[in-house]
C-alpha cells in the first residue's frame, strides 16, 4: 500500500487492532505480518490454503473493517497478490 508517512502510524495501529482478531476468527489464517519500508507499507497473511486468502478478501472483516480503516490513508490503490509456495 502506498501511504503517506504521516499516515503510516495509523496504518500500524489497523494492523494491531486486527492482527488478533484475523488470526483466532479468520478460517486458515496462519499468520499476519506488518512490513514498513521506505517505498510502501505491506501486510504479508499467511493462509493455509489459496482458497482460504481467496475468501479472506470477501470476509466481513476485511470488506467493512479492514479495508474501510486503511482507505482513508492510501495515496493509491493498493495491490493484493495471492501466492503460493511450492
Amino acid at each position: 500500500m502506498t501511504i503517506a508517512e504521516d499516515f503510516r502510524p495509523v496504518a500500524a495501529k489497523v494492523y494491531m487492532d486486527y492482527r488478533q482478531p484475523f488470526l483466532d476468527n479468520i478460517k486458515g489464517a496462519l499468520s499476519k505480518d506488518l512490513l514498513i519500508r521506505k517505498e510502501d507499507v505491506q501486510v504479508l497473511h499467511g493462509f493455509d490454503s489459496i482458497e482460504s486468502a481467496q475468501t479472506y478478501l470477501t470476509s466481513k472483516m476485511f470488506q467493512n473493517d479492514v479495508f474501510v480503516a486503511l482507505k482513508p490513508l492510501w495515496s493509491a490503490e493498493p495491490e493484493v497478490r495471492i501466492y503460493s509456495v511450492a
